[in-house]
């Protein structure tokens, strides 16, 4: 069988002269703007020749974005489809830079809603558009997908997945979600200042008493403190102590088994909510604790929602939003510090 599709090497300011005669300058100032090496860019053109685009993704991740097609769009988005069924992925993402709705929809995509707080500049697209390459319903959130809001400092990835957890339980009105909603949650469950599992499980139920709450936590120790010594993180642990002592004055379960990634997507198959600590380490290149959704299940993949993305590295918010991670991956990540932990705050129905 013919091949539908060619992979090119990716060497900006290097372009093909194919690619050259068919983007438009601008499209190329773009690509090449920022070092999008660690999400493995390349370009994927059709057999003809007639067509390419630039495609990006996180490692560990199960999806690929489409940054721009250029030259025979159809064509060339086809391709690209052709190439993420080749690599058993799951989904593919395009970033509305250039790609009209009209196209996306006639390619089989569905388009995705803008970001709550959304930053209408030029570092990010105005739209954004998703195909989903499996069959049959697979809970993945695709119905009625929970709205994307960005983490607007450092560390309240936290209380922002709390958020919009509930925010698409229907629980928390979606406009009310910003920066003093983001933060004031944060103060509550803060550990000063990461959010450990069972001080975020408590934040939890004080502000929505009514919602079902539960935290996983396979250790009695302190967490998230590796990078502390001396005072610095002996005053932290105390605060730890307290939020157990605080989690059994509000009836929040703290079981000391380690979730499974079975009983995670159990759990989020009954559309509950599972906020899952994860290490950055194989997403982003850095080994950094970080609070993210998980939402949705797909064959061999968990949906989340991450409140952060990477711009430094071409990153925008169609990568983080309705983000499928393969389930080995999701398992390694989420075993975060030197003892290879696992924590998890799963919110039920109401």
């Amino acid at each position: 069988m013919t091949s539908t599709y060619t992979v090119i090497p990716y060497e900006p300011g290097a372009w093909p002269d194919a690619v050259r005669r068919v983007a438009p300058p601008e499209v190329l100032e773009r690509w090449g703007a920022v070092d999008r090496s660690p999400h493995a860019p390349r370009l994927v053109g059709t057999a003809d020749g007639d067509g390419a685009a630039l495609v990006t993704a996180r490692p560990g991740t199960a999806y690929v974005k489409i940054v721009d097609a250029v030259g025979d769009v159809p064509k060339a988005v086809a391709a690209v489809v052709s190439y993420a069924y080749g690599q058993g992925l799951v989904q593919v993402k395009w970033e509305g830079w250039t790609a009209s709705a009209e196209d996306a929809v006639a390619a089989g995509f569905a388009p995705l809603r803008l970001p709550l707080a959304h930053p209408h500049g030029p570092s990010e697209p105005g739209a954004g558009y998703v195909r989903r390459l499996y069959e049959g319903e697979y809970g993945d959130g695709a119905a009625e997908p929970p709205p994307y809001y960005r983490q607007s400092t450092d560390f309240t990835c936290g209380a922002v997945t709390a958020l919009v957890a509930q925010a698409h339980a229907g629980v928390e009105p979606r406009e009310s979600i910003g920066r003093e909603a983001e933060l004031t949650l944060w103060r509550d469950a803060t550990n000063f200042a990461a959010c450990e599992p069972v001080g975020l499980g408590v934040a939890v139920r004080r502000r929505w008493p009514s919602s079902p709450v539960g935290v996983f936590l396979d250790t009695d120790g302190p967490v998230l403190l590796d990078h502390l010594s001396g005072d610095e993180r002996e005053w932290r642990a105390v605060l730890q102590r307290v939020s157990r002592v605080d989690a059994g004055r509000l009836g929040v379960p703290v079981d000391a088994r380690r979730l499974s990634l079975a009983g995670l997507r159990e759990a989020v198959g009954r559309r509950e909510h599972v906020l899952l600590l994860v290490s950055l380490a194989v997403m982003q290149g850095f080994d950094v604790p970080h609070w993210v959704l998980c939402h949705g299940v797909v064959p061999g993949a968990v949906v989340v929602e991450d409140p952060w993305f990477n711009t430094a590295a071409g990153e925008t918010w169609v990568d983080a939003h309705l983000l499928p991670v393969p389930d080995a991956s999701l398992d390694a990540m989420s075993l975060v510090g030197q003892d290879r932990v696992r924590g998890a705050v799963r919110i039920g129905h109401q």
